[in-house]
């Protein structure tokens, strides 16, 4: 036999010389045809599906035709947001031997009893990773799961996911993954931004490589949705409304997740599961409304545009040019595609659509991958509106085991964020009597087979163990960090260097005044309270000062193409501090001791000799209880405009509605006023405008949203757009130390009446913003400095 064995302290490896690397904690093997092999049945001969020499689909075949029903129902769902540690002070409990972590006083990596229950009793194999404190920790936490997973009949190992992880700026427009230091890249907006193929390339080498290092072999994305619709709240994480940008992005994200080099199929030990979604599309709903809430389910399309909408997927993420050659797995959304059903003419949510899901997807396209649903769909409704409830938008009237037969009959294998197999034994017993035993077991049989198609492509089978002292050195590696960095800087835009005045020369004093946003509803429908914001620390300024010399030069992520040349303004260093009419000293310092400190916090505008004003863009809500207790019907405009808004040229009735909560199916909105929380945003930039008087304000917008600047662009001397950086990719760009390479991902809207009069579902219908200087806020435009 030609194979070597490792012993590590967690596990031991079987290394076949010319053949895989197999990872064991109990090792029970199999020698045959010069190689070894797990004896993962506990048979004592080689199954095909425990044979590493054949494909993944006829090993998953083999498998799932020894699964039993029940087994292949835990297969089929996907765990609810897991914790490492779950400690009580959560948003989640969970329990150590029946006592809290704290009182346990077991290590951080401990399994909970309840993810014990999910690996024997429920046969889960499906985890979705939340917060972990560091890779270490995630590293043996993960091998305690697959540790576990091995000693269960079949040794299925555990497939771990995570929502994305990687946003530099933790975006709240849903569930974030945190706790670990993994690199920190832009948003997805800020990553078409950069409008650089070789950036995305670095972006999925790190994502991927990180992701491996924490046990994570499945991500939940990317999004692909094409944002057409500005007010949508998961806006910035999607790559924008632009269809041919969007599909690049879409298939360079999904083939560089997936691919492993040099793999003949592409699948491999650097590959991750890519998630493509939603199908078939979620940036079109009515008003900028999202269905995660009941009030937010309804998608539209009045611009006839739903078939490209669905080509982002069927052209990009259905026809990648890598090896792997589609995208493993889709998601689809929680809308309702409103009047888009061809075949039964019903409005329910997409994946219960027998037309959207099987007609189309399945058939039409020929879609053989995993289709798992979005997050909690299938449980009874919330009583009110106002809620983060369950979704079942459409199908309120069946009970929960025939929505999980719909869903399954419609061709999709696996329910999100549902830990209990009950249902879905339930319904596999419903069906039998409607439709016959050999139908249901095929039917069951097949998703089993989709799915354990990805765990064999990923090598998860072969060996899913980690080396926690390795994770620990690739997890916030700092080639990953440094180029998170540069992409960073590529993607932050300029929009405005009125007079030269940017970049601002170190050094100086410059005030930043705090922010404050209103007391508002959060993303689970409960209310934050009033917030106040300091943007920058001294300790960011000390950090930066020390490791500022000699980057006054670097040039990151330069477009290949010049991007809206007309009328652009260069400046330089020595300009820059001429027209701030400063000195480099700063609070008395000498020039040689100024040049060491990047900038100085002045504690009012009259003594500063620049003012940077960080805002974000108008955070709004679409319902409103009060409105409805004062006789509405609770819909109200979202705005992107920070002053109070009135929606006089909204649509008089909406086009779609109806719930069984609401005594009308009109969501309009038409005359309704409704005002940004973080309308102090706004009063800063005046403010501080008036105070510094000739002084330059550089005012640095995060856009969450393409917001209305008129309101305050005339006050601004330089304005920049970031879409989820660090403010040290900010502050580089501001004080020269990077020059700015971003172009607007997004059009900027002239005003709130171009956008209530576009179609959701289209995107170059808004027209965009024109500045003072004559420059127009429109889909590829960025300003550059003199180079």
């Amino acid at each position: 036999m030609s194979y070597k064995v490792r012993k590590h302290e967690e596990f031991t490896l079987f290394e076949n010389e010319g053949g895989a690397v197999l990872g064991m904690r109990r090792p029970r093997v199999i020698e045959q045809d010069g190689y070894v092999f797990k004896d993962l049945a506990g048979t004592g001969e080689l199954l095909p599906y425990e044979d590493w020499r054949l494909d993944a689909r006829t090993r998953a075949e083999d498998l799932a035709g020894r699964l039993s029903v029940e087994e292949i129902a835990g297969l089929m769902l996907y765990s609810s947001h897991q914790l490492v540690p779950f400690r009580s002070t959560g948003p989640f409990a969970a329990h150590y031997d029946g006592k809290s972590y704290e009182e346990a006083g077991v290590p951080k990596w401990a399994l909970t009893d309840e993810q014990k229950t999910l690996i024997c009793e429920d046969n889960i194999r499906h985890i979705l990773l939340m917060k972990v404190d560091d890779a270490d920790t995630s590293a043996r936490w993960s091998n305690a799961l697959q540790s576990l997973a091995e000693e269960q009949p079949w040794g299925i190992p555990v497939n771990l996911s995570s929502d994305p992880r990687h946003g530099a700026s933790g975006a709240g427009a849903e569930y974030k993954s945190a706790g670990v230091d993994v690199s920190k890249w832009p948003e997805g907006l800020g990553m078409t931004a950069t409008f650089s193929p070789e950036l995305c390339k670095k972006y999925t080498e790190a994502v991927s490589k990180e992701y491996r290092a924490l046990g994570i072999t499945t991500a939940l994305g990317p999004q692909v949705d094409l944002a057409t619709e500005p007010r949508w709240m998961r806006y910035e994480d999607t790559f924008g409304g632009e269809f041919e940008m969007t599909r690049a992005m879409a298939k360079a994200v999904c083939d560089g997740l997936q691919t492993t080099e040099g793999a003949p199929d592409g699948w491999g030990r650097d590959s991750i599961v890519a998630m493509a979604k939603h199908w078939p599309g979620g940036g079109t709903g009515e008003g900028g409304r999202d269905a995660h809430y009941a009030f937010g389910k309804c998608a539209v399309y009045p611009g006839g545009k739903f078939e490209q909408h669905m080509r982002v997927f069927t052209e990009g993420a259905l026809s990648l040019d890598g090896p792997t050659g589609q995208v493993a797995s889709i998601m689809p959304y929680y809308t309702i595609s409103w009047d888009q059903d061809q075949k039964n003419k019903e409005n329910v949510g997409n994946s219960y659509s027998e037309y959207l899901i099987h007609d189309l997807l399945r058939e039409t396209y020929g879609y053989d991958g995993v289709l798992c649903t979005d997050w909690g769909i299938t449980g009874d409704p919330a009583p009110v509106m106002d809620s983060f409830g369950s979704r079942c938008y459409g199908v309120e009237q069946l009970s929960e085991a025939e929505r999980h037969l719909r869903i399954i009959l419609n061709g999709v294998d696996q329910f999100g964020g549902n830990n209990a197999k009950a249902p879905i034994i339930e319904a596999y017993r419903i069906g039998c009597e409607r439709y016959g035993e050999p139908v249901m077991r095929a039917r069951m049989e097949q998703s089993a087979v989709r799915l354990l198609t990805n765990l064999f492509r990923v090598g998860l089978f072969e060996n899913p163990y980690l080396d926690p002292e390795e994770s620990s050195r690739i997890v916030g590696a700092p080639e990953f960090v440094a180029d998170g960095m540069e992409a960073q800087r590529a993607s932050v835009v300029l929009l405005k260097n009125k007079n030269r005045c940017l970049p601002l020369a170190r050094g100086i004093k410059v005030y930043i005044p705090d922010r404050r946003i209103r007391a508002r509803k959060n993303f689970f429908r409960g209310m934050d309270e009033e917030q106040v914001i300091t943007p920058v620390t001294e300790e960011l300024i000390a950090r930066m000062s020390d490791g500022v010399s000699g980057c006054a030069d670097k040039v990151t992520g330069e477009p290949e193409e010049t991007a809206n040349s007309a009328g652009q303004t260069t400046g330089s260093v020595e300009q820059a501090a001429g027209n701030a009419g400063t000195t480099s000293g700063g609070k008395g310092q000498s020039e040689g001791a100024a040049s060491e400190r990047l900038f100085y916090l002045a504690d009012t505008p009259e003594e500063a000799d620049a003012a940077i004003v960080f805002v974000e863009s108008p955070l709004s809500d679409a319902y409103s209880e009060n409105d409805v207790r004062g006789g509405g019907n609770g819909y109200l405009p979202l705005t992107l405009q920070y002053r109070p808004y009135t929606a006089n040229a909204a649509r008089e009735h909406s086009i779609a509605g109806g719930d069984f909560r609401e005594p009308s199916a009109d969501r309009g909105y038409r005359g309704k006023t409704n005002t940004a929380a973080n309308e102090a945003d706004l009063d800063n930039i005046l403010e501080t405008k008036r105070a510094m008087g000739d002084k330059p304000v550089i005012v640095c917008m995060r856009v969450h949203n393409p917001a209305v600047v008129a309101e305050f662009e005339p006050a601004a001397d330089g304005i920049f757009a970031e879409f989820g950086v660090q403010k040290e990719a900010v502050l580089d760009l501001i004080f020269g130390n990077a020059k700015p390479a971003g172009r607007l991902p997004v059009i900027l809207p002239a005003d709130m009446e171009t956008v209530e009069r576009h179609a959701e579902d289209v995107f170059d219908d808004i027209m965009p913003y024109t500045d003072e200087e004559g420059q127009v806020y429109a889909f590829g435009y960025g300003l550059r400095y003199e180079e």
